[in-house]
């Protein structure tokens, strides 16, 4: 009988492959959904069937330590370290851990040298019972389970010495495969996540440490090779860090300098106590005083003689080698022996001193340095010599530095590009003589006329550093005025970087982008600078300040600037000690950097700050931001200080709102009268004791009882507070769903809320209402909002002030106040502006109220005056008021009273009479003392003021403001991060957090308002923080791709919480886009609907007009035999795509579409700019189309919306960075009524990632259908078949021809038009000289259009790319609006035809000079995701 054929073995891709830019290839082997031969490779099987995976996994162990001259070869092996790597760091999947728990455990100290397990245990008590335990547990075991569970603690240990033998299998000068490379270093990669994570931590560095690693691999080879251990070299630097890492490994404390001091003294001590006892030739060394002999020297020198034999006996007595029995030789190097005494007990510098010694500007060996600042083209294939954000982190001082060192050189990647390119445009040469020629020139450089160092001072104590190093450089600034006025506008604090270059290239020699830069450049150094202030013509700083600044004459300015004093300490020493040269003595550019990419140098002062004091987190977070503990502890139900009664204000319309709002609870109202139970509403939540934990009744069950979901509410009435119209309270009008009053809710308790927000279900008016019921329930507590974004923090101020919130507890800070669609200014000076201008307001009030009472005197003269007025004069009318009409128990009240013993009957006669309705005694009694909390908030608010009578500068005022009198301070985060020093120092206070946009903030960037305050009593005043975002959306922008992926850099703290466990209230229901639309992106949420108004309103069910379909999927096929281009590298265009997005624009638009309705997105910056150039060359200028509301990027318009998106896709050959599924999502939502994709079909619907989408957009057809004939608005239904003609659109040129024709038609019925009104009798034509000039405007129209329409050209890509080029200084709107750069005709109103002439391909430098801020420029690493 024939044996059945073996199917044949399918091998997975690998990570590396997945990562390369080939994974579309792969995908169509694989999972791709519209390909019918796929290979039967299945990527989600262990989620379908968990218990495959414990053997899966044993196998992997076994295959990691299996010799690689058998089954495995080491580059396999080394895949597999990679993937145990990415296992450790993924433990918060339930699959994974429960094997990887297995190998990190106390059990696995069976791996160490008896000696040291009994140390270990000696140390601490407890772990003895533990083993105790463990070893009965095993003796239990059968001996098969037993061995294997033996193979499973020791495999850690195993692996280590398979990895030493590997390391020494390395030789010294002999070439050597990068196989055992790259395995060594992906091997130290993860023993230094192993360190790097407490769980993993706990046991394991006892193994690493008695592996004595670190000595093996510190004089290995390898580390001698310069060029193939450098990585190896950096690696292990870090290992080494985390091995002595400052922590209690058991406790997980972070151990203070005193302690770290103690345990050295410690092993020191041991050390003298074995010398003394055992080795008389070390009694020298055993009386020596600690601080003489615990450097490196003085120990090789103490312990250098001795034989191999002798140290290895002193390394048993410390229980670091086993005991060497008297008659054998050891089998160590005496190097080796030697360097484990010393390494083990040599002094070491503490973690803060060596980063208060770190210079914080990068200089030119690390900022090109790829294992440390990887270029665009990183690949994902090797590992990096970067630090990881992850899930947990050993300490505060752990998290904060390793979000210091990559925002560091995040700042150094951008940094470089800023270098690379100005540097670059100079054109440095070199001369006939040998010097330096600049053959170009840069906006953003110039070259240095004299440098010189003019102060050193000296350090403070106990510093080797000078406290201040300054310079002064001196520049030509013959270039055009707003060139140099930009120069000239460098404020102080503003970083430079000073730059040494040595060209070798002769003159006129080309620069290639794509070869290495410092070669062809020449650069030498590199070093950074902070401006202090320019010189005036006597050599003083000038000073910012409102005194205008002095003019000075010629074109030679010169800079005071600030050096780094550790780097020029560093440059010093060496230049001493070793005869460099004098770095300070060579540099020959200076380049400033744009204000807004210019913060890092402020950032990373504010980070070593913090790690310089007590960072003092609320007990309640510590754990949960260092990814430890019961993720739920900060929740508000688990909070011991949880509010039973709430005032939920304007929260909820009517009590049916609220009953709705709180499902499965049962509502008793405090009154039975329907009228009264109207809002505001006070609702008494149950409050469960033990941490939320259910008491449990006798029979066991738990005690869900009646009580326990009972909400009690009360209504009452708001105090009246004036008869004024402007005195009633602004009331919110917006009927929030039961998931956004869950969200309100858990932000008015203490504790962190996060609520997650999908696209358009309400997340700012949800921060809002926390924020005002926050107001109104603690009126002393102050909150502080901070943002990502100052579009977002506007849009949240607006709000605010539409609610019933008072304007002077309002301050926003920064620069974004300016954006404010409001006449108030609530900047810093704008309020301190505000409250001047309100108490000369308020003094005429009093002055008023003074005439009416008959008082004579000046009562209004200032603020101390009105008290005692109100002290002496108002309280003591109303009391004898309040005397004459109070209810006297005997007789009944007489409601005329009420009104004639009125004291203020005159000062309320411009109030709307009559004040008192004679209707109640109750009811006129309210408004009388309505009246008086009128009057009484006039002397409150004066007596708020008097400090600005006091304080008389603004500054002193603005301070005032900040400290005393604002309730809710704005910011965006990254001005917290900048402005830290000065709001401590200031004793700046609050006690609520809400961020906004909380996915889009770097981790740090959310940390730091955590700590905006000094603790009180070493406890953090912090009571609630929430925070408001979207994980599913774009993550914080990292422009370099190693650090966005390999260091997880782009993970923002909201997401890492998610990905924790915190609780989290996820919002339902989006009132944005039609059911439809939205459709296309719910799939990313838990149960996203629809609000009913999406169904309901017309806007929704009405169809789009000239448009078969509310959202369409419109395949571009190559235009011209060409696709996607990239003129230049990573700066992607598609013509054909581009010319048929804004045919549509323009056809939406003569249908009668207003164009601000209409976005155009893509996702290329390449393409932005190739569609706002065709903008203004077919339509830009065009009173009948007009531009669209905004041309930008999708990354770009995260946060907004408009009714009507079109979206161009750009690529076709691969599927690039709209890969993530997060940028998708955010593609998918902008749209409200329509949104409009072009894109290569065949392309995107292969591509796994997107096919929840895509399978719903191929649904439809692939080809535009429009409707001509159907004006804008129309009145058919969403839906519904039009009784007017539907066109096919197949391609581009189709529709170009059809805009133009349609256009030409519209003009010459337009022109019809008014030619027949013309010849009417002139009774019937009042606008004769109107319709004349319109007559003659058409007719001018009509003589520009061209005669015949044909669809664009190529021709010209080349050389249009050339004259790109030569715009690359221009300003902002130079390249924006300019006609004549982008060619429009010089009628405004003529409407270029397909044909007129080709789009330009403008290069990245336009859209480097046109961009403003970080965001815009999408880096290389985005485009190749």
């Amino acid at each position: 009988m024939a044996t059945p054929a073996q199917p044949k073995k399918i091998v997975a891709p690998t990570v590396s492959q997945i990562n390369a830019e080939f994974v579309t290839q792969l995908a169509c082997k694989y999972w791709a959904p519209h390909i019918k031969k796929k290979s039967p490779f299945d990527i989600k099987t262990f989620k379908k069937k968990p218990d495959h995976f414990p053997f899966f996994f044993k196998c992997i162990l076994k295959a990691a330590l299996a010799e690689t001259d058998g089954e495995f070869s080491l580059h396999e092996q080394t895949v597999l370290l990679l993937f145990l790597d990415h296992c450790f760091n993924s433990l918060e999947v339930d699959l994974i851990r429960s094997q990887v728990q297995q190998l990190i455990s106390l059990p696995m100290w069976m791996g160490l040298q008896p000696a040291r397990l009994e140390l270990e245990l000696k140390k601490t008590p407890k772990l003895r019972k533990f083993w105790n335990l463990i070893k009965k547990n095993d003796e239990k075991m059968d001996p098969e389970a037993r061995e294997q569970a033996y193979q499973e603690r020791r495999f850690l240990s195993q692996l280590i010495q398979k990895f030493i033998s590997v390391l020494k299998s390395v030789p010294l000068s002999e070439p050597v495969t990068m196989d055992k490379v790259h395995y060594c270093e992906r091997f130290i990669e993860l023993m230094i996540d192993l360190e790097a994570l407490l769980p993993t931590r706990r046991w394991f560095n006892t193994i690493l440490d008695d592996s004595h690693l670190l000595v093996h691999c510190y004089l290995s080879n390898l580390v001698h090779r310069e060029e193939d251990g450098h990585l190896f070299s950096q690696l292990l630097d870090m290992l080494k860090f985390y091995t002595g890492f400052e922590i209690n490994d058991q406790t997980g404390n972070a151990l203070t300098e005193n302690e770290m001091t103690t345990i050295h003294y410690d092993r020191i001590t041991s050390l003298q106590r074995a010398a003394f006892a055992h080795f008389p030739e070390l009694y020298d060394f055993a009386l020596s005083n600690v601080a003489e002999v615990d450097t490196r020297e003085s120990l090789i020198k103490f312990f250098g003689p001795l034989s191999s034999n002798t140290l290895h006996q002193v390394a048993s007595y410390l229980c670091l080698l086993p005991t060497l029995p008297k008659t054998e030789d050891t089998t160590f190097d005496k190097e080796f022996l030697l360097e484990l005494l010393v390494s083990r007990h040599e002094r070491r510098i503490s973690q803060i001193q060596q980063l208060n010694q770190m210079p914080l500007y990068p200089t030119e060996k690390i900022i090109w340095d790829e294992n440390i600042v990887p270029t665009e083209y990183y690949s994902g294939e090797g590992c990096l010599a970067l630090p990881k954000l992850n899930l947990q982190f050993l300490t505060l001082h752990d998290y904060l530095l390793r979000n210091f060192n990559l925002f560091r050189l995040e700042s150094t990647y951008e940094i470089r590009q800023d270098i690379e390119d100005s540097v670059s445009r100079m054109k440095p040469w070199q001369s006939e003589y040998g010097g330096v020629v600049f053959g170009g020139w840069a906006r953003m450089a110039q070259p240095i006329v004299a440098f010189t160092v003019v102060e050193v001072a000296k350090p403070n104590i106990g510093e080797n550093w000078p406290t201040r190093v300054r310079a002064d450089v001196t520049i030509n600034l013959n270039v055009r005025d707003h060139i140099k006025d930009e120069w000239e506008g460098l404020r102080k604090h503003d970083v430079c970087f000073l730059i040494t270059v040595r060209p070798t290239k002769p003159y006129g020699t080309k620069f290639d982008r794509r070869r290495p830069f410092i070669e062809q450049v020449g650069l030498v150094y590199v070093r950074g600078c902070e401006i202090q202030g320019m010189l005036d013509d006597k050599g003083r700083v000038i000073e910012d300040g409102p005194e205008p600044r002095p003019n000075l004459r010629g074109e030679s300015r010169t800079f005071r600037v600030f050096l780094d004093p550790n780097q020029y300490q560093q440059d010093m020493t060496n230049t001493i000690q070793n005869g460099a040269e004098d770095v300070y003595e060579t540099f020959n550019i200076i380049m400033r950097r744009k204000p807004k990419e210019n913060n890092f140098k402020a950032v990373l002062e504010t980070i070593r700050n913090l790690m310089n004091t007590d960072c003092v987190v609320p007990d309640w977070l510590h754990d949960i931001i260092l990814g430890y503990g019961d993720p739920s502890s900060a929740h508000y139900s688990k909070m011991p200080n949880q509010i039973s009664t709430l005032d939920f204000n304007d929260t909820f319309l009517s009590i049916e709102h609220l009953k709705t709002s709180f499902p499965g609870h049962n509502v008793k109202v405090t009154v039975d009268d329907p009228a009264l139970q109207i809002p505001p509403f006070r609702i008494t939540f149950p409050v469960r004791s033990g941490k939320g934990k259910k008491r449990k009744d006798a029979d066991g069950e738990d005690e869900d009882t009646e009580e326990a979901k009972t909400l009690i509410v009360e209504p009452h009435v708001i105090p009246n507070r004036g008869p004024y119209p402007y005195n009633q309270p602004k009331r919110n009008t917006i009927q929030f769903t039961h998931t956004q009053i869950e969200a309100i809710r858990a932000g008015m308790q203490p504790g962190l809320t996060m609520v997650v927000g999908p696209p358009g279900t309400g997340k700012t008016d949800v921060a809002v209402q926390i924020i005002s019921n926050i107001y109104h329930n603690f009126p002393e507590q102050r909150t502080l909002i901070v943002t990502h974004s100052n579009q977002a923090l506007n849009q949240l101020f607006e709000k605010i002030m539409a609610l019933d919130i008072d304007e002077r507890h309002l301050l926003r800070l920064g620069h974004g106040e300016e954006e404010l669609e409001t006449e108030k200014d609530f900047s810093r000076y704008g309020r301190v502006n505000y409250v001047l201008a309100r108490r000369i307001e308020l003094l005429e009030e009093v002055k008023r109220l003074q005439k009416s009472l008959g008082v004579p005197g000046d009562a209004s003269y200032t603020c101390e005056t009105a008290g005692y007025f109100f002290l002496y004069q108002v309280m003591s009318r109303w009391e004898e008021y309040i005397s004459k009409v109070k209810n006297k128990s005997n007789t009944l009240p007489d409601v005329t009273e009420v009104s004639t013993f009125f004291p203020f009957h005159e000062y309320f006669a411009n109030a709307p009479q009559p004040i008192f309705k004679g209707r109640s005694y109750e009811e006129d009694m309210e408004i009388a003392e309505g009246c008086f909390r009128h009057i009484k908030k006039i002397f409150t608010q004066l007596e708020e003021f008097r400090a600005s009578e006091l304080l008389r500068s603004g500054l002193d005022r603005s301070k005032y403001l900040l400290v005393k009198e604002a309730k809710i301070i704005a910011m965006t985060c990254t001005h917290a991060a900048l402005k830290r020093h000065d709001l401590v120092k200031l004793g700046f206070k609050y006690d609520n957090i809400l961020m906004e946009e909380a996915a889009q903030i770097l981790e740090i960037e959310t940390f730091i308002p955590l700590l905006l305050q000094n603790p009180q009593d070493g406890f953090s005043r912090l009571k609630r923080w929430i925070m408001i975002g979207d994980h599913h959306q774009l993550p914080p922008v990292i422009k370099n791709m190693a650090f966005q992926k390999y260091s997880n850099m782009e993970q923002s703290l909201f997401t890492r919480f998610v990905r924790v466990g915190v609780p989290t209230v996820d919002l339902d229901a989006q009132g944005r886009a039609r059911a439809s639309l939205c459709n296309l992106y719910n799939w990313r949420y838990k149960n996203l609907g629809n609000l009913p108004h999406v169904q309901l309103l017309p806007e929704f069910s009405t169809a789009n007009a000239g448009l078969l379909y509310d959202f369409q999927l419109i395949n571009v096929e190559d235009f011209q035999g060409v696709g996607e281009s990239e003129p230049n590298p990573y700066f992607y265009q598609n013509l054909g795509e581009a010319e048929y997005v804004v045919a549509l624009f323009m056809y939406m638009c003569l249908l009668g579409y207003p164009a601000d309705k209409i976005s155009i997105l893509t996702t290329y910056n390449g393409q932005k700019h190739l569609i706002r150039d065709i903008i203004n060359r077919r339509c830009g200028s065009n009173p009948l189309i007009g531009r669209p509301n905004k041309v930008t990027t999708v990354d770009r318009f995260q946060g907004q919306q408009n009714d009507y998106i079109l979206l161009s896709l750009v690529r076709t050959r691969a599927v690039g960075h709209l890969r993530d599924v997060r940028r998708l999502v955010v593609a998918m939502s902008r749209a409200r009524l329509g949104l409009y994709i072009f894109a290569r079909v065949s392309l995107f619907q292969n591509c796994f990632e997107l096919t929840p989408a895509f399978s719903q957009l191929t649904a439809r057809p692939l080809h535009l259908h429009i409707i001509p004939t159907e004006p804008f608005p129309t009145s058919r239904k969403n839906g519904e078949r039009p009784s007017h003609e539907v066109q096919i659109i197949k391609n581009m040129p189709q529709m170009a021809n059809f805009v133009y024709n349609m256009y030409m038609h519209l003009i010459q019925t337009t022109h019809h038009y008014h030619q027949t009104l013309l010849q009417l009798p002139p009774a019937m034509v009042e606008e004769g000289e109107e319709i004349q000039s319109q007559e003659t405007e058409l007719e001018t129209e009509e003589e520009a259009m061209p005669v015949q329409a044909d669809v664009p050209s190529l021709t010209d890509a080349g050389s249009s790319q050339e004259a790109s080029a030569s715009q690359t200084e221009t300003t902002p709107s130079q390249t924006e609006t300019t006609p004549d750069q982008t060619g429009a005709g010089s009628n405004p109103e003529t409407l270029s035809p397909p044909s007129e002439s080709t789009a330009t391909m403008v290069g990245p430098e336009a859209a480097a000079a046109e961009a403003d801020t970080p965001q815009d420029t999408t880096s290389a690493a985005e485009e190749t995701k």
